[in-house]
């Protein structure tokens, strides 16, 4: 029998099913353990130092507890000092971004997908490096700097090869004042030669969703395919980091399997990455299974309702202080408003999950991967995000500037954030005001930014943010960054 270690390269030692039980049922005989549940908590609340804010974060057995607990008054507390915890270490800023889903030829039989091989009543595409660039163009258009670049698993239709060819292509596109700065990559798990190549070739974050954490779940979900080998993609974030990509994104499919084995499996993963390479995972994702063409949702009885999906996502911020939280347009703007209160970091916008979708001027569903809830504008997003106190980001300086990592996470842990990441939200803000808003988002957005300039501390950094606005607006000058 495997025993748990989470410094282990082997998927059974570092995610190991033992462990996660004992977890669940050490949760279970302690969610009403008032004492214990007090001292979690302490745990978990960011404290306020000299140079900034400081949090111990929780491990898996302490986050289960609190996931656990169902007294109602504990889990307001949960949700406040996840709220906390969300503003100590990234304000109020929300990360923009959008899917670009290149191809949906697939060999997996993935039973929740509809890319699945069996599926032959979905049209199968791919898109040229000219739909690419029309692609990217229609994303730029609308305002977006930042990509999730998404293709099935195919050797022969989807090579390394052709996903190389459509970054170069994403990052050649210079169209007015639009540009795709940063290009995340969530593929299928490869060989670190691959990730070799993708890193060389300018990915941001590698992002690969487990599905399932729950090994003989994952074999009945992934029948057939290379997808079907649960230790090789268990252990391919390992190899991202060995072929040098420092950001890696982690995630599960929640509904496959009960909540509570993912949501421990997820951080001992997080803690796996902490423990083998120093740096833990820079995003955590937190998709549910929606409906799509031949996939009822219905048919998986792991579902969660809203209020269980909120408490999820606020006891993750509470073990994970430092990683960044994303949620999609799967979600609706109701279930996004609160989740954004409790810890996420980075939302999509505008989003169409079909291939070649953003360049259909009606949106096209019979290619997408789900339906899309949140069906919301990019301006929309953005304006109700500030209408909602939160400063809509187009920022990707840390990538640019090589701050990547342990090195994000240093910037981060220091207390920076209001000196470094809040005016770069705020200049790429009034980028996005000046090229691509309506008049009615320009008008709060300019608002916002002249109150959000006087938060941040140093009086230096807060008159060249100034400054460059102006530069910005009068002078038609981009790209400005700290």
């Amino acid at each position: 029998m495997a025993i748990y270690d989470p410094t282990s390269r082997k998927a059974e030692e570092f995610i190991n099913d033992a462990e996660i039980r004992e977890t669940l049922a050490y949760a279970e005989e302690n969610k009403h353990n008032l004492p214990l549940i007090d001292a979690i908590l302490e745990k978990a609340r960011p404290k306020k130092g000299e140079t900034g804010y400081t949090c111990a974060g929780l491990t898996h057995r302490e986050a289960s507890v609190l996931l656990a607990c169902d007294l109602p008054e504990k889990i307001e507390e949960i949700y406040r000092i996840a709220e906390e915890t969300k503003l100590a270490f990234y304000g109020n800023r929300i990360v923009i971004f959008a899917p670009l889903y290149l191809s949906n030829y697939c060999v997996n039989g993935c039973v929740y997908c509809p890319y699945h091989m069996k599926n032959k009543h979905i049209p199968r595409r791919k898109l040229t490096q000219e739909e690419v660039r029309r692609e990217v163009i229609a994303l730029q258009d609308m305002g977006h700097k930042r990509l999730a670049i998404e293709a099935g698993e195919d050797p022969v239709n989807n090579p390394i090869e052709y996903i190389l060819d459509c970054i170069h292509t994403i990052y050649g596109v210079h169209h007015k004042n639009g540009d795709i700065r940063r290009v995340n990559v969530n593929i299928a798990a490869t060989t670190v030669e691959n990730y070799r190549r993708l890193k060389e070739a300018g990915i941001g974050t590698y992002i690969l969703f487990q599905e399932t954490y729950h090994k003989e779940s994952y074999l009945a979900l992934h029948p057939t395919g290379p997808k079907h080998d649960y230790d090789y993609h268990t252990e391919a974030m390992d190899r991202a980091m060995d072929g040098g990509i420092d950001d890696v994104g982690l995630g599960v499919l929640f509904g496959l399997e009960r909540y509570a084995y993912e949501f421990a499996g997820l951080l001992m993963h997080a803690e796996h990455l902490e423990a083998v390479h120093g740096v833990g995972p820079h995003t955590i994702s937190v998709p549910r299974v929606k409906r799509a063409d031949d996939i009822d949702p219905d048919a998986f009885d792991n579902g969660i309702d809203d209020e269980t999906f909120a408490k999820i996502t606020a006891c993750i911020r509470l073990a994970v202080p430092y990683t960044g939280m994303i949620i999609s347009t799967r979600e609706t703007q109701a279930v996004r408003e609160k989740l954004l209160r409790l810890g996420i970091s980075q939302v999509s916008g505008g989003s169409r999950t079909s291939v070649g979708g953003y360049a259909e001027e009606e949106r096209p569903h019979d290619t997408e991967q789900f339906d899309v809830s949140d069906q919301r504008t990019l301006d929309e997003v953005v304006r109700w995000l500030m209408e909602n106190g939160h400063i809509p980001s187009f920022c990707t300086a840390c990538y640019r500037e090589g701050r990547t990592g342990d090195r994000f996470m240093s910037l981060c842990k220091s207390g920076q954030i209001l000196n470094c990441c809040h005016p770069n939200a705020l200049m790429t803000l009034a980028e996005y005001l000046e090229d691509y808003a309506s008049p009615e988002t320009k008008a709060v957005g300019d608002k916002l930014i002249e109150r959000e300039l006087e938060r941040i501390p140093k009086e230096k950094v807060r008159e060249i943010a100034r400054r460059n606005i102006a530069e910005i607006r009068n002078n038609g000058k981009r790209d400005f960054r700290f």
